[in-house]
């Protein structure tokens, strides 16, 4: 079925006409989305839509707005961002003329959500690649995020039942109501880096933002790709969650506030 997109001229360019008119004749379109901008559900099928490229030095790829929200456009980013765009890019398809597949590169997914914890609701952050993450340098095709974020100081997680440590020198970034970054500390003491980016800043509902501000801290869960999954409620969320910290494929750790 015909989607009601908006293509521009200058996507168009950089995807080529061919795929331009998939996208247009519904062949390659998601029916619903999440919007890139304001991170609600649209439907292409109902509403008009525009196709928002983003390309970085080695990867591209294609997100979908509500056309009131943003025009169709192309995005240049560096590449630490674009591996960062998450929810940003749900739903997206990696540009075919812009080199390595978005596919073939981890991306980073982040949910926000309450998570209940011995009788009180903590807002919490869960990470889940896309694809297995390999140790820089390595070969074999292995998957060392969990073992990697061990070494950075989060804790292995078996049950839900008490709030991870505190990890000093990581912070969230939240600035004006919304979730802009994960930072972390540098080797030399400078100033923290992001460690995940959000494209644009992601709207977070107002009981995880009133919870953020109680704790002072968001908690971190953190699980290797195909572990969580895309829940659309909290309650299947904790069920994941059980289910990965029972299983051995779960770690967390409490995050200071950077921002307010």
């Amino acid at each position: 079925m015909p989607r009601m997109l908006d293509v521009s001229d200058e996507v168009r360019a950089e995807i080529g006409d061919e795929e331009a008119d998939r996208l247009l004749a519904g062949e390659t379109a998601p029916g619903s989305y999440d919007c890139t901008s304001c991170r609600t559900p649209g439907d292409s099928e109902q509403e008009r839509t525009s196709t928002v490229l983003f390309i970085g030095e080695e990867t591209a790829v294609l997100a979908f707005a509500h056309a009131d929200c943003l025009p169709s456009q192309v995005v240049q980013v560096t590449e630490e961002q674009l591996r960062g765009a998450v929810r940003s890019i749900s739903g997206g398809t990696a540009d075919p003329e812009a080199g390595q597949a978005a596919s073939e590169q981890a991306v980073l997914g982040v949910t926000s959500g309450l998570v209940l914890i011995a009788g009180e609701l903590h807002p919490a952050l869960v990470v889940e690649p896309t694809a297995p993450i390999a140790r820089p340098g390595a070969t074999g095709g292995g998957d060392d995020f969990l073992p990697l974020l061990v070494e950075q100081g989060f804790t292995p997680v078996t049950e839900l039942s008490a709030v991870p440590p505190v990890l000093h020198g990581w912070s969230v970034l939240l600035a004006l109501g919304r979730l802009h970054a994960v930072l972390q500390p540098t080797a030399g003491g400078g100033q923290p880096v992001a460690w995940w980016q959000a494209h644009q800043p992601l709207q977070v509902t107002e009981g995880w933002r009133a919870a953020a501000g109680k704790h002072q801290q968001v908690l971190m869960f953190a699980a290797p790709v195909g572990s969580i999954g895309r829940q659309p409620r909290e309650d299947l969320l904790r069920e994941a969650l059980d289910k990965a910290a029972a299983d051995g494929r779960l770690v967390a750790a409490a995050l200071p506030l950077a921002g307010a």
